[in-house]
């Protein structure tokens, strides 16, 4: 087995989930994120079989069922749903992938705990607070250099920086980033058994968007794990520095893509978080009584200011030994719930390119050069869809390979 040592700059889902593959291959990798701990971004991941199916490749047994086991509960129907204000359907619609488990379908889980069980067991090569900068490439191998002036070389190094990666803007600066004018908020309400049996049925599907034909939008989206996090990792990874959590709604409040920056809005930049909601309040009066009540019972101390920007799709680049993955080279609207989906699917492809390397059975540079043509052509047109408002607004399925 040829040497190989692969650094990952970005210590996102996608990045964690490459080097937890590695690791089972294995092969040496390094893990450096920008920040000084795992931070809360976001709350509910909506998952797929092509996300959920990269898990199963590149974790260990009992760190894969621990995801099943945290995932939330298998919902009456996974679909997406559009309803109006007063809770009635408008539009469904399959989610996209590949066909899902029939006994415990990927659902959705919570980004932080996702990211905690893929950070257990990385203690010796998840290096924090290293934020990358730049990059230099001989015949040799790869230098990447960091914001406090250190370094470090390796055989191939992988940008896994998201949206902004630094990574990204000295390999392919031409790439642009682009600002769908999308302003919102972020937000959660605990999930409680009075409160559930107020809410629409439909809020307990897969994913749900209540439009309110003005524009403006709340996506509602269930998060209630299948066991308690803390009983699963007990049994599961005792010890593993995963926090638990109770069950809850995520909200999300804010302009629809393709809509006008809505007149209403507060500049949620710089509003305060009672601001925010007061705006969320204000919206929903005269919905669905439900609606209501889970808006009013938002936690205040959740909610965060979202600005939805994606990149341009770029062209074929000339292969090498620096890649991309995840929103690095393709970050998307969430429109279709493949953004994280897509990374874990990059992860998975980049384990299998490296390893052929390290078994002898082709080139760096050829390993590479496939596993960027195939991303081009499966997860291209997700992100094109993800951004075009008629493939958002159809009932139809996106023509994308899956």
């Amino acid at each position: 087995m040829t040497s190989l040592h692969v650094l990952i700059a970005g210590g996102g889902i996608g990045g964690l989930c490459l080097a937890q593959g590695l690791r089972k291959a294995g092969i040496s990798c390094a893990v450096y994120e920008a920040t000084s701990a795992i931070a809360q971004t976001g709350y509910r991941l909506h998952m797929n079989a092509l996300g959920g199916g990269a898990l199963r490749e590149c974790l260990p047994d009992n760190l894969y069922e621990l995801y099943l086991q945290t995932s939330r509960r298998t919902p009456r129907r996974e679909m997406f749903v559009v309803i109006d204000a007063q809770g009635r359907d408008l539009l469904t619609r399959p989610h996209i992938g590949p066909p899902n488990d029939s006994d415990r379908p990927h659902t959705a889980v919570n980004r932080r705990t996702l990211r905690q069980i893929l950070a257990t067991g990385l203690d010796d090569v998840l290096h924090f607070g290293r934020t990358a900068v730049g990059y230099e490439v001989d015949a040799d191998g790869v230098r990447l250099m960091f914001e406090d002036g250190s370094s470090t070389t390796g055989d191939v190094l992988i940008g896994a920086d998201g949206i902004h990666s630094r990574v990204r803007s000295q390999l392919l600066p031409d790439v642009g980033v682009i600002d769908t004018k999308m302003r919102g908020v972020w937000s959660t309400a605990p999930l409680t058994a009075d409160l559930q049996a107020v809410l629409p049925e439909a809020v307990f599907d897969g994913f749900t968007v209540a439009d309110r034909g003005d524009g403006t939008i709340f996506a509602v989206g269930v998060y209630d794990p299948r066991r308690s996090i803390a009983e699963a990792v007990a049994e599961l990874a005792p010890g593993a520095a995963i926090d638990d959590v109770a069950p809850y709604v995520m909200v999300t409040f804010g302009t629809d893509l393709g809509a006008a920056v809505h007149a209403a809005l507060p500049d949620f930049a710089r509003a305060s978080a009672p601001e925010m909601h007061e705006a969320m309040r204000r919206a929903m009066a005269g919905a669905h009584a439900g609606l209501v009540e889970l808006v009013d019972r938002v936690d205040e101390s959740t909610i965060a200011p979202n600005a939805v920007r994606y990149l341009e799709v770029a062209d074929p680049w000339e292969p090498g030994r620096v890649t991309l993955l995840g929103d690095a080279i393709h970050a998307m609207p969430p429109s279709f719930g493949a953004g994280a989906n897509s990374a874990l699917r990059d992860a998975a492809a980049l384990v299998r390119a490296l390893r052929d390397v390290a078994e002898g059975k082709c080139a760096l540079t050829d390993a590479i050069g496939e596993y960027e043509e195939e991303m081009r052509a499966e997860v291209f047109p997700i992100m094109r869809a993800s951004a075009d408002p008629d493939a958002v607004h159809s009932d139809a399925i996106p023509d994308v390979r899956r």
